[in-house]
């Protein structure tokens, strides 16, 4: 997709808003959940005309700022409400800076995660008028309403009031047809969670609270019968109450009968699957649906350590179940650098996650973010963060710092090679005999030694780095490990041609007879249409968000 193509469009001569609702994503297709949510409830918790005056606006992160601020100030707004997320905070700060000094008059809100604790530690709270903590849905409208009309706020944090979830406008109708068509659509049947787990913000809700489950369904089926075919579930724990989840489930079954499009993103409690919903489960047809099974730790220990409850027996059993008798897509989340981690010991639970071969293993490495519990533990094992976003564990007492340099970058090399789809074959060679975690820690630190970087690796240039490690340090056959590559390579539908591949891939292309442009154009028509290419997309942002 040509993002430029997508880049929000500059405002039509004439038109404005006194308010505007504004963030930056991480990118285009990622759509927000949480401005519509505002944007929604604008009439209901504001006043009578209140949302015909405001507008939404959504940038995505590495455009130009002054760019931005063009674009808000053209709409020549009163009143500007930006969300503000842990990947977006440095260029929200740069915006609102820009803001200050064009136009002081305007009042500047701020709402998000990122700035509902340490208020008073941010530059980005200091430089706005307002800031409102925690659910924004009434406390927004209704400080809205107060900044246009009157009388004037007198504080400038406001703690946002947490309503009956019947009380709330549901924001689905705010999603555009574009939105439909190109973007991943955020949705939510509850929100909150019952787990304490520390190292997340959710820990703080300490229940859940459901949406009232017709009108819900009312509206995925409303938004499904306007084209929606890619929904992300964002509640925190979707199979908490299995009786709303088999629900939700049969009917994105049954729509999937008429549309096979149909694509469901879910977070899941790993060591919770009854029978109810794995009947449902196997039904749904591969492509179609994607969970994401936070496991983090399989050490019981640091899980008690962190307030986290979890049946490692229970969660290695579903996850088996889940691959194996079942096609849809798992991706398994893990964290390092949690209190009293060791290498050793997540290695053991790196290599027992991944002998459970889940489609994806997101390797993630501990962050700090703002108000969770996890700080109790700075202390007692010497935690060291960031102090810059996104204020990721720097080292602890079990960890040093170089080791700690050394995880991050075997994470960032397992999503290019192992995530990537791209090397099935060479990753089953790489990864065994023996340790997994082991054996793809010894290539990280290789590649990191013969490359001197972590990005901007060529398809092209992996193979033949992955050939090397292979055959030159592992001492594997050459024939073999060109073999699984060619293998690889030729699946991934690439037109390139690496150097250890260079011989089998001039002998493919002569047995088949073909000239290199018609070959080249076959592969063209291989490639995916539009819409899949789209929909896989959705799926890598989904689990990526």
């Amino acid at each position: 997709m040509n993002r430029a193509l997508h880049q929000p469009a500059a405002p039509a001569p004439g038109s404005g808003a006194r308010i505007v609702l504004a963030t930056l994503n991480a990118k285009y297709i990622h759509a927000s959940l949480g401005l519509r949510c505002l944007l929604a409830n604008m009439d209901r918790h504001g006043g009578a005309g209140l949302r015909a005056q405001t507008q939404l606006r959504e940038f995505v992160i590495g455009q130009p700022a002054t760019r931005m601020v063009e674009d808000l100030l053209a709409l020549q707004p009163e009143v500007i409400g930006l969300g503000v997320y842990i990947w977006n905070v440095v260029e929200t700060t740069q915006l609102v800076r820009l803001l200050k000094a064009l136009r002081p008059d305007i009042s500047i809100v701020l709402g998000g995660p990122e700035v509902s604790f340490e208020v008073e530690q941010q530059e980005i709270c200091r430089l706005a008028d307002h800031v409102v903590t925690g659910w924004g849905d009434v406390s927004f409208p209704k400080l809205c309403l107060a900044l246009l009309d009157g009388p004037q706020p007198l504080m400038k944090v406001i703690a946002g009031e947490q309503p009956p979830l019947a009380e709330l406008a549901l924001p689905y109708n705010e999603y555009t047809a574009e939105d439909l068509a190109q973007r991943l659509l955020y949705v939510e049947a509850s929100r909150g969670c019952p787990f304490k787990c520390e190292f997340c913000l959710s820990s703080l809700d300490k229940t859940a609270w459901a949406f009232e489950l017709d009108g819900f369904m009312a509206e995925m089926d409303a938004l499904y019968r306007r084209g929606a075919r890619n929904f992300k579930f964002v509640d925190r724990t979707f199979n908490l109450k299995i009786a709303n989840s088999v629900r939700i489930l049969q009917f994105f079954l049954d729509r999937i009968a008429e549309a096979p499009d149909v694509f469901v993103h879910f977070e899941v409690v790993p060591d919770s699957l009854p029978d109810r919903l794995k009947e449902l489960i196997a039904q749904f047809p591969a492509g179609a649906l994607q969970f994401e099974v936070g496991i983090q730790s399989f050490n019981p220990e640091v899980q008690q350590r962190i307030s986290r409850q979890q049946d490692n027996g229970k969660t290695a059993d579903n996850l088996r179940w889940l691959v194996g008798q079942s096609r849809a897509h798992v991706h398994a989340d893990l964290i390092f650098g949690l209190p009293g981690e060791t290498l050793e010991s997540f290695a053991q639970g790196f290599d027992r996650l991944h002998g459970l071969a889940p489609h994806e293993i997101q390797f993630g490495v501990l962050k700090r973010l703002r108000g969770t519990p996890i700080t109790r533990h700075t202390a007692g094992f010497a935690m060291v963060y960031d102090p810059q976003t996104p204020y990721t564990i720097l080292q602890n007492s079990t960890v040093d710092f170089a080791a700690m340099q050394r995880i991050k970058r075997f994470a960032r090399y397992w999503e290019m090679v192992a995530n990537s789809g791209r090397f099935s074959q060479g990753l089953s060679l790489l990864l065994s005999p023996g340790s997994a975690f082991g054996n793809f820690l010894a290539f990280s630190d290789w590649l990191w030694q013969t490359t001197g970087k972590t990005h901007e690796f060529a398809l092209e240039k992996l193979v033949d780095l992955l050939f090397a490690h292979l055959t030159q340090v592992r001492a594997l056959d050459s024939a073999q490990v060109a073999a699984a590559l060619m293998a690889d390579y030729q699946a991934s539908g690439a037109r390139g041609r690496p150097q250890c591949l260079a011989t089998l891939l001039a002998g493919a292309q002569r047995a088949s007879g073909l000239p290199e442009e018609k070959a080249r154009t076959e592969r063209q028509g291989r490639h995916l249409g539009q819409q899949q290419a789209l929909r896989e997309e959705m799926q890598k942002a989904a689990a990526a968000a």
